[in-house]
């Protein structure tokens, strides 16, 4: 049988998703006004109090790739102990969730990855991999990459947002989604709630999920990550204003944008946010509309979310997602943890 045999055609958000076709990259069959879509955003968040733009559009194709630069530094502990944990794992993980495929929500350039589906391939000679992300240059080039590396492994890139692709898992059933990169650290606390609600009603039970959160710890440490001293991340914040110029004609003053990371104890996260050297008239070409920011005025440009393990498995079970197993470091900075998809009860009731 052929692997995705299930799932020969996925309806998501309106969007149809060909499997069977046999694409390498999947985008809905409704195309998107992309230009547009980031004009609506941006214009919203620089009339909101306080001024912020949505995360999502930092990843563009030189933002990704900073991204990675940024993974890649010394200050920046999370990728090299979530890859530390899910090496020493892996196996563990494959024993515990049995066959799956694999559906990685954010899957960006997919690396860490790799010692999950080397694990699977001890066990299977056909590995389902599908990769979601909203960078398609990501996902065309993990998909290379993978594909060559482990012939073993079919892969599905989609070219989609996270609520879009819920339909997938699902249809895909026995699977093993994963949200790795404490990306969850990205979302507001009614956000992670409604995220986390979202992937429960869309696994079927007795399906896993595998999700990556940054602990809570000394503000020193979680700062530097976000403060590396080689100015990397300094230049991501700077590009989503680079992509504004570019896309929205906005006429930004690059040498004008300040990059600034403080970590909240009291909200336990990392606020992310561009502050303003001089005054400026930001243009949103495509709507027509003009914003002026005073000098020393920010917009928020990401969170980061620091979490208890405790808290969070917690909330993951009033979703009925039971805890599984957790991984941690011997330092305690970061967890993998693993949830499954509990049977519902329902109690028969009678006259």
């Amino acid at each position: 049988m052929e692997l995705f045999s299930p799932m020969a055609e996925i309806v998501a958000a309106g969007n149809v998703f060909d499997i069977a076709a046999g694409e390498t990259i999947i985008r809905g069959s409704h195309e998107i006004d992309e230009v547009r879509d980031f004009a609506l955003a941006a214009a919203a968040g620089l009339a909101s109090h306080p001024r912020k733009l949505e995360s999502r559009f930092l990843y563009d194709a030189r933002g990704s790739r900073l991204f990675d630069l940024i993974t890649q530094q010394p200050e920046y502990y999370l990728t090299r102990i979530e890859t530390d944990l899910l090496a020493t794992h892996a196996a563990k993980i494959r024993a515990l969730t049995g066959p799956a495929t694999l559906v990685e929500l954010g899957s960006g350039n997919s690396i860490k990855t790799e010692h999950l589906l080397k694990a699977w391939l001890a066990h299977e000679s056909l590995v389902g991999y599908v990769a979601v992300d909203v960078s398609e240059s990501a996902l065309r080039e993990a998909s290379r990459g993978i594909s060559a590396a482990h012939p073993g492994v079919r892969v599905i890139g989609i070219n989609s947002d996270y609520k879009s692709s819920f339909p997938l898992l699902s249809a895909l059933s026995p699977v093993l989604a994963l949200f790795l990169g404490s990306s969850i650290g990205n979302f507001s606390p009614s956000e992670t709630t409604s995220f986390l609600q979202g992937v429960s009603t869309a696994l079927t039970p007795g399906d896993f999920f595998l999700v990556g959160i940054d602990l809570v710890k000394e503000k020193s440490v979680i700062e530097a990550a976000y403060n590396d001293a080689a100015g990397v991340t300094q230049e991501f914040t700077r590009n989503l204003f680079v992509r504004m110029n570019r896309e929205l004609g906005s006429g930004i003053d690059l040498s004008a944008v300040h990059h600034e990371a403080v970590y909240n104890p009291v909200k336990e996260q990392v606020e992310i946010q561009a502050r303003f050297t001089r005054q400026q008239t930001i243009r949103i070409e495509p709507l027509n509309e003009r914003f002026t920011l005073s000098s020393g005025e920010a917009i928020q440009t990401e969170i980061s979310r620091k979490f208890n393990v405790d808290r969070f498995v917690s909330l993951a079970g009033r979703l009925d997602l039971a805890v599984e197993e957790v991984f941690t470091d011997q330092q305690n900075w970061f967890a993998l943890v693993l949830l499954r998809r509990r049977e519902i009860k329902v109690s028969k009731g009678g006259n």
